[in-house]
């Protein structure tokens, strides 16, 4: 293992960096990965963002086999969501009591077992939908600890200066593996079957273990204070959001604009009714895949925004245009128009995502980064599903449109509210 690489908390950044010129201002900031631990942290990411997306499209796929039920699939996404948001909460706090490149092997290890599980079930036709839920939620289990850890530690392998282009590097591969992995997935089901992807994911984790092994260690910084992480520790967690107001509403901009403005859920009715002449499955399908090709386009020219210094305006702004994106897609009777909409949005989207977890790492200090990199996770989790309650019911209610425009129009309301209520977060800046 090497252990030389500095994993100081506070870098500096380094002087006298050459400015970019021509196109290379606009196309991504690619600094970080010169730093072998980030280098191997982000390359465990790739792997992980394809692989997670085949068991993510595996798992209903065999549920809805055994079952010809879309409610048992409705069922073990909660049967997965549980676990998630629990174990992330605790995961923060055991990320901030341990040794985090320890943490991560656990976790990793224990999710490439699971993988493994996986295949085991399909390999030997076991068809048990509850052992499949079982699977599921330890799976999910160990995702909600390994995150934590993962987004805590950038802090410690990147100079400040440099959060905000490490952050665009590891959001652009997860929403790449959201597009690639799906695609991948239904192009190699009827190839080879199901029991093959699961292995493929678990060989893949193991690449995953592996660049994670490589990696510094990342004991607590001298001087913390040494605990068990438990109930009280995650309370503590919670009173230091209340604390810090840049902190809190850094949450509330990701709840408002995913809670208020997350339409996914009335993609198949717009399919079927306002879209329907364009094809219901082309139609179907360019939906869901705009705000993932918008947010992976955003990624790759993140050298437009991310050297920029005002972190909360950027979140700000970036959650504006994200509700006149999703306002303009309500109103739009084109399918075309409306793609382009969502895909703006995911441009947004990503660039909120960049600043927000800038924020995060900067403004913690880092005895607090795993917990508050667990409640982000719960928040990125949980805020799209009780979207698409409120959609669905508001849906229903006033047909699809009016509730996606009435929502992109309440998120820029909201957060404006917000922005001039409470200054905090529009005057933060590193």
């Amino acid at each position: 293992m090497d252990t030389s690489e500095s994993t100081t908390d506070k870098r500096e950044p380094e002087p006298g960096a050459p400015r970019r010129r021509g196109w290379r201002r606009w196309a991504m900031d690619t600094r970080p990965l010169r730093r072998p631990a980030y280098r191997r942290l982000w390359g465990s990411t790739v792997v992980t963002a394809v692989g997670s997306q085949l068991t993510a499209v595996a798992v209903p796929k065999q549920i809805y086999d055994i079952t010809g039920s879309s409610a048992w699939v409705g069922a073990a996404s909660l049967a997965g969501l549980v676990p998630l948001i629990v174990f992330a909460l605790w995961g923060g706090a055991i990320a901030d009591t341990m040794d985090r490149r320890k943490l991560l092997l656990i976790t990793n290890s224990g999710i490439a077992v699971t993988s493994l599980l996986f295949w085991l079930q399909a390999f030997t036709g076991l068809e048990s939908v509850a052992g499949l839920m079982l699977l599921l939620a330890v799976q999910q289990a160990f995702w909600g600890l390994n995150a934590p850890a993962r987004s805590a530690s950038i802090a410690r392998l990147v100079p400040a200066d440099e959060l905000p282009a490490a952050n665009a590097l590891g959001s652009t591969v997860m929403q790449t593996g959201q597009v690639a992995g799906p695609l991948l997935a239904g192009a190699l089901i009827p190839v080879i079957g199901l029991p093959e992807l699961y292995l493929i994911d678990a060989l893949a984790l193991c690449v995953t273990v592996w660049a994670v092994y490589r990696l510094p260690a990342l004991p607590p910084l001298a001087g913390t204070v040494a605990r068990r992480a438990g109930v009280k520790e995650i309370a503590a967690g919670f009173r230091y959001i209340s604390g810090h107001t840049v902190l809190l509403l850094s949450f509330l901009a990701d709840i408002v604009a995913m809670v208020l403005g997350m339409p996914r859920a009335l993609f198949p009715q717009l399919a079927s009714q306002t879209y329907a002449p364009y094809g219901e499955g082309l139609a179907l399908g360019l939906l869901f895949a705009a705000i993932p090709v918008g947010a992976v386009l955003g990624g790759l020219f993140s050298g437009t925004f991310s050297r920029a210094r005002r972190h909360g305006l950027m979140v700000i702004g970036a959650v504006v245009v994200w509700g006149v994106a999703i306002t303009g897609f309500g109103l739009s009777s084109s399918l075309w128009v409306a793609v382009a909409f969502l895909a703006l949005a995911g441009v947004a989207d990503m660039v909120s995502m960049v600043f927000r977890g800038a924020i995060l790492l900067s403004a913690a200090t880092d005895e607090m980064r795993g917990r508050m990199q667990g409640v982000f996770t719960v928040v990125v989790a949980g805020g799209p599903r009780l979207a698409d309650v409120l959609h669905g019911t508001a849906g229903s209610a006033f047909g699809p449109r009016t509730a996606v425009a009435g929502g992109g129009l309440l998120v820029v309301a909201v957060m404006l509210v917000l922005a001039t209520a409470v200054p905090a977060l529009r005057r933060y800046r590193v």
